[in-house]
């Protein structure tokens, strides 16, 4: 199955840098990835660089990208 539109599959996982204009947004957005992931119960690595943010979803126990991962995927870009 393909990724979801504007994401890529790296060794694995679905992988997606987001851009802002600061820093607070960068973390803003952290914020309401990790509400989402909290809800899920189900969380992506995040890796922040000032007002960079990318996110990799993968299900670690799965091996990999599964369609759980592509749907929060989705769902988190919605919310840059």
């Amino acid at each position: 199955m393909d990724a979801p539109s504007g994401w890529k599959e790296v060794d694995s996982a679905l992988e997606r840098e987001f851009s802002f204009a600061h820093f607070r947004e960068a973390i803003a957005f952290v914020a309401s990835v990790a509400d989402l992931a909290e809800a899920e119960n189900h969380h992506p690595d995040i890796e922040i660089r000032f007002a960079r943010v990318t996110l990799r979803w993968s299900t670690h126990s799965a091996g990999g990208v599964t369609e759980r991962d592509r749907e929060l995927a989705a769902r988190s870009a919605e919310l840059a």
